[in-house]
């Protein structure tokens, strides 16, 4: 698999991330099956959350990377600070608990990608900096990022960093996919538009995309007159996004691959480095990610997918 670089950490991150949000020692067989084909096949970055089936996702991996001997070949990214029934934990006192807890069920002694999973624009980003740098000089923290973060907010952050000589975030996750949201996934999240591209490409900052495949809008499964999947009909259908899909099918008719592997490329030629949080759970799956992510656009091809400009 292909790789980018991210700041603070001492080996690359492969452009395809994969994902666990239904991780359970429950399920642990199937959780090997994933991993191990996932690892077979190039990927070294292994995406989870405090959140995530109640903790059990984390226990999951962890008994992985145990049973495996992996925790130095594997980078773990997690988050932490999400919202709860009583609204925003954006706050050191949730951070450090969720951090520590996650170390325990992870059982690791460090993170390498540490992000803060929602965003709370109340609490001053100097107070949030100075707690993870708090982590990261500990060693329990190798990189921070935000996951829904707008880029206005990061830019703060990470101005305060610059100022004071602290770490800041290097990495940004927030949906990146070409089928464009109408509205958040869910509550708080980010999508991406195009004032925040044209912020990445000058900043350089790695976007980590969830949703990168816009959750199957571009299988095919789905048609205008179908609204059988309200959050995809919700979130993903537009006659702008149907425009994109029908530009999609033409060009992967063009290079013999499918219409999900080009919106899997598309994220992954942007101008600025990208990976992809992917769900795949099955040998097909996988490797139809892997033949996506080989896929090279030019700069011409992604603008004309995105906008139907030539």
């Amino acid at each position: 698999m292909k790789t980018i670089q991210i700041n603070g950490l001492d080996k690359p991150v492969t452009t395809l991330i994969q994902g666990s949000d239904y991780f359970k020692p429950s399920i642990y067989d199937k959780v090997c099956q994933v991993l191990d084909r996932y690892v077979a096949l190039g990927g070294n970055t292994i995406d989870t959350a405090y959140v995530y089936c109640g903790g059990e996702s984390e226990k999951a991996i962890g008994m992985w990377l145990k049973e495996r001997n992996k925790r130095e070949d594997i980078i773990v990214l997690t988050k932490g600070a999400h919202h709860d029934e009583n609204g925003p934990r954006v706050n050191p006192e949730a951070i450090r608990h969720d951090l520590f807890k996650s170390l325990e069920r992870l059982g690791t002694d460090y993170i390498d990608l540490y992000a803060l999973h929602r965003d709370d624009p109340n609490v001053p980003v100097d107070v949030i900096i100075d707690e993870l740098n708090e982590h990261i000089k500990a060693g329990r923290i190798k990189a921070i990022g935000g996951s829904n973060w707008t880029t206005e907010r990061i830019q703060a952050a990470n101005d305060y960093a610059a100022a004071n000589g602290l770490v800041g975030f290097s990495f940004s996750s927030p949906n990146l996919s070409l089928a464009k949201a109408n509205e958040p996934f869910w509550e708080g999240c980010v999508s991406t538009d195009s004032a925040d591209l044209n912020w990445h490409q000058e900043t350089q900052l790695p976007i980590l995309s969830w949703s990168s495949q816009a959750r199957g809008f571009f299988t095919g499964r789905f048609t205008p007159e179908d609204r059988s999947n309200e959050d995809l009909v919700r979130v993903f259908y537009s006659d702008a996004n149907w425009e994109r899909f029908r530009r999609a099918e033409k060009l992967a008719e063009e290079k013999g691959v499918t219409a999900i592997q080009i919106a899997l490329a598309y994220v992954l030629n942007q101008s600025f480095p990208t990976s992809a949080l992917i769900g795949a759970q099955s040998e097909k799956e996988l490797v139809s990610c892997v033949e996506g992510s080989n896929i090279e656009l030019s700069h011409e091809e992604v603008v004309w997918l995105e906008t139907g400009e030539e």
